[in-house]
């Protein structure tokens, strides 16, 4: 007999796919059995169709396509047999889905069956209409699945159930007609049907308000004291689960007494005794406990309940922290994130068990455990949880020390009770976990730093200790030879001494050697070795009997493969060597960086700080390449956070830290230069000759210069001016053309274009809004407006949010607001708009907003359309 003939049992054709060796020889089984069915199919043979469509499943589940089978499964299913209708429908289950138009046909023999005679059929067509009923088919059958709710037999209303709850899940408009059916299923002893009969329950008051306020009214007590009644049964062998009674039918209906109880202080009241009994009566030694546990402590903080049982369910979820078994540490503490906000105290008392799942091997455990102690971090207890992770941050793996030290980072920030103590704990995750912290926080570090005078000492001798035993992290030699270049005079002379430092002896060379070791470092990216040479710069001014020794290290960079080190040390060769009347000036100290800007542009008011280690190429005017802005530590962030006045002296000042105090008497009163000015001259705008010697063309200075000595040359013509005549308008708007032709922000008259009154786009009783406007310059399309929020209410406005919707023909860009409070009794949140009108000169803006924000803990949400925008928008 052929092995591979369309007569071949089930069982002969898995033997031979069992037998392949290789895939290519299975495919060419299945095709060749593939075949055979096919040629059977043609023939149309009763007597070998349930045996084909048998092997057509089992090729199915191999992932092999079977769809030219489709229509067998119909001609069993039409078959009046019962053994032939069982396999045609198991086909029908398995072969399709909802989604075949094949299906459509079938829903006249479903009809006829659901009306059999048998009940065993009757029960064949329950399962397949529950497996694979759509939409159509819920609409034509609904009423036969509602009349076997009702019938004799328990299996076939436990089937008619299930096929219900499938019903009113793909055609919820259906929910009210099984409604009563459903609430005479929740009074059946058989805990088959009951089960089934809560689940219909639960999904009626999920998809229909009307079935939930019934079930609530109805339903409430029954459902109650049936929980009470298997909860307080005897032994029952059929239903018994590692010693609970039917631990199935019990999550069941905590289930559904959940959604009955959220929102609703009367059914919530009904169901306190007995969700407390479950709490303290279940054994929680096996799964089967601890599954109806969880699901009573989520029931308790679903439901309008006080909060003695809130506090039982917490603690709870803490023995749950204990549970050798991951996954009910798990689901444990995801339910705690969400219980801290109905009882924050209840939760800190499970702190210690919390710490120690951050140290656990499960890394899905760690990250969540890790969320949840964030969330309890407080003003109270920040020092002590800082403390625990940050011990932790030493010893842990490599791949949890970025989300870890991540979340110490912000926790700190967050929360810190005073600048030394954040400067503290920086300093200590730096030196475990610097290679992994981000560049927004070791430059949020740096300007705290900046701004805590009285910690720069403190500071810089910490530093310094900390990279003697960490230099392999480059965040903390970054921030360590920042602040060395900046205080290394401080370090030395031991300035600024706190009472809890012991006393260090550090000497100018021992200092110069730190910032050399990172220069040299063969590992060391770009921006290390740029700050590196800064702060070399600085160091020859700080310490000038070491010069000639910090002189010798610059020089060496003459010789690095990066054109930019190159350019610079020799820049800062001739500073240290030929200009030091100019030195002291172009190395003071970087003035106290804005706390409150820096923050702002952070949170993403303006746009987000660059990565030094990947910033896009900049395209640079004169011929000079992007990495100049790179090693200069002018990224864009820095660049649009300038001042935006007529002159470039405070921008300049926060570059090279030159006092430009009297730079307003002078500006504006010297011609500008020509464009052929030098190229270091356009870089450092240190100074232009003088009215006299502006009559010589910047080309015939240059043409004057051997080009080995150009920049020397320019430099000497620098300092051969006395006093140096400080850069005016004209010069320092040369410096921004030079850094990708950014000019200094224009007058603001030229800028805002004509004027537009302002309006109030909306007020109420509590709120009100003010809008203001400006145009860009040759831009009438776009409109710039401050939107001004006025709170006229003797209440706080908190998660204040604020959000906008225009036309087609308009475009809108929101920034964020300045806040998210808005102070009580007339205080101001403000937030910038920027409007695009296609349509400019044809149609008006027009805007609808929308306002959310919370009072007293309740969302309120107000609305409003404007359509007052001033004329010519």
């Amino acid at each position: 007999m052929n092995p591979f003939s369309s007569s071949t049992r089930l069982r002969d054709m898995i033997r031979s796919i069992r037998a392949c060796k290789t895939a290519a020889e299975e495919r060419g089984v299945v095709r060749k059995e593939c075949a055979d069915i096919r040629a059977s199919i043609n023939e149309n043979d009763p007597h070998d169709r349930h045996r084909n469509l048998a092997k057509l499943m089992f090729i199915h589940m191999l992932g092999y396509p079977t769809h030219f089978g489709q229509m067998e499964c119909l001609k069993l299913i039409a078959s009046p047999g019962f053994p032939e209708k069982r396999i045609g429908y198991l086909g029908l289950m398995l072969l399709l889905d909802e989604r075949q138009e094949v299906l459509m046909l079938v829903t006249n023999s479903l009809k006829q069956d659901l009306n059999h005679t048998n009940q065993y059929v009757v029960g064949l067509a329950l399962c397949a209409l529950g497996n694979i009923c759509s939409a159509e088919m819920a609409r034509d059958l609904a009423p036969e699945v509602e009349r076997l709710i009702q019938f004799r037999d328990p299996n076939i209303r436990k089937k008619a159930a299930l096929c219900s709850t499938r019903i009113v899940r793909k055609v919820p408009d259906l929910a009210e007609n099984f409604i009563n059916a459903a609430s005479s299923l929740l009074k059946e002893k058989h805990h088959g049907v009951l089960i089934t009969g809560v689940q219909l329950c639960y999904e009626l008051c999920t998809i229909n308000d009307e079935a939930l306020e019934f079930f609530r009214k109805k339903c409430t007590e029954g459902l109650i004291k049936t929980l009470r009644d298997i909860t307080n049964s005897a032994y029952q062998p059929e239903y018994d689960v590692a010693g609970i009674t039917d631990p199935f039918l019990h999550i069941r209906l905590l289930k559904v007494l959940r959604v009955l109880g959220h929102g609703d202080a009367n059914a919530s009241d009904l169901m306190t005794d007995i969700l407390a009994q479950v709490a303290t009566k279940t054994e929680s030694n096996k799964n089967a406990g601890n599954a109806i546990l969880y699901e009573c402590a989520e029931t308790i903080m679903a439901i309008e309940d006080t909060s003695s049982l809130r506090v039982l369910a917490i603690n709870i979820l803490g023995r749950f922290l204990s549970n050798r078994d991951n996954n009910i540490r798990y689901v444990a503490l995801n339910m705690l994130m969400k219980a801290i906000a109905f009882d924050d105290q209840a939760v800190q008392r499970h702190r210690v068990t919390i710490l120690e799942c951050v140290k656990d091997p499960d890394a899905s455990i760690r990250k969540r455990a890790l969320e949840l102690v964030s969330l309890l971090v407080n003003e109270n207890n920040v020092k002590q949880l800082t403390k625990e992770l940050i011990d932790y941050l030493e010893i842990s793996d490599e791949d949890f020390k970025e989300d870890l030290s991540a979340k110490i980072c912000s926790i700190v920030e967050k929360f810190s009770p005073e600048k030394i103590w954040y400067i503290d704990q920086m300093l200590k995750v730096l030196s475990e976990a610097g290679k992994f912290v981000k560049d927004d926080v070791w430059h949020a570090l740096i300007v705290v730093i900046s701004n805590a005078s009285e910690l720069h000492g403190y500071t810089v001798r910490a530093l310094y200790k900390a990279v003697l035993t960490y230099s392999e992290q480059e965040t903390l030699v970054r921030v360590a030879i920042w602040c060395i270049g900046e205080y290394g005079d401080l370090l030395v002379n031991n300035v600024g001494m706190l009472g809890i430092e012991d006393p260090i002896t550090v000497t100018e060379c021992d200092a110069v050697d730190v910032v050399e070791d990172a220069i040299t470092r063969h590992n060391s990216d770009m921006t290390t070795k740029a700050m590196a040479l800064v702060a070399l710069l600085k160091l020859s001014s700080r310490f000038p009997s070491i010069s000639e020794r910090i002189k010798d290290v610059i020089l060496k960079q003459k010789g690095s493969l990066l054109l930019e080190m190159q350019q610079r040390a020799i820049e800062f060769n001739s500073i240290v060597e030929r200009h030091k009347n100019i030195r002291s000036s172009l190395v003071e100290r970087m003035p106290v960086l804005d706390e409150a800007t820096f923050n702002v542009r952070r949170a993403g008011s303006l746009p987000a700080s660059v990565s030094t280690m990947a910033k896009p190429s900049v395209s640079i005017p004169n011929g000079v390449s992007a990495p100049l802005v790179d090693l200069l530590d002018l990224g864009s962030d820095d660049i649009l956070a300038a001042p935006s006045s007529s002159s470039g002296a405070d921008f300049l000042q926060d570059l090279l830290s030159v006092d430009l105090g009297s730079s307003s008497a002078q500006s504006g009163a010297t011609p500008a230069p020509k464009a052929g000015t030098d190229l270091l001259l356009d870089i450092l705008s240190i100074g232009t000759p003088s009215p006299a010697q502006n009559s010589t063309s910047a080309i015939d200075l240059l043409s004057t210069a051997d080009m080995n000595n150009n920049s020397s040359t320019a430099l000497d013509a620098l300092s051969s001016s006395a006093p140096p005549h400080i850069a005016t308008t004209a010069s320092a708007g040369g410096m921004f053309d030079l850094l990708d032709g950014l000019s200094p922000s224009p007058s603001k008259e030229a800028t805002n274009g004509p004027a537009y009154p302002p309006i109030v786009a909306y007020e109420s009783s509590s709120l009100k809004i003010e809008f203001t406007f400006s145009k860009p310059s040759g831009n009438p399309q776009t409109t710039n407006v401050e939107a001004t929020f006025i709170n006229l209410s003797p209440d706080t406005f908190t998660d204040f949010v604020f959000q906008a919707a225009v036309p087609k023909f308009l475009q809108l860009h929101l920034d964020p607001a300045s806040s998210n409070t808005l102070p009580a009794s007339g205080g101001k949140v403000t937030q910038n708009l920027r409007v695009t009108n296609s349509q400019h000169g044809k149609k008006s803006l027009v805007m609808r907003m929308r306002i959310g924000y919370k009072v007293n803990g309740k969302d309120v949400l107000e609305e409003g359309q404007i359509n007052n925008f001033p004329r010519g928008l």
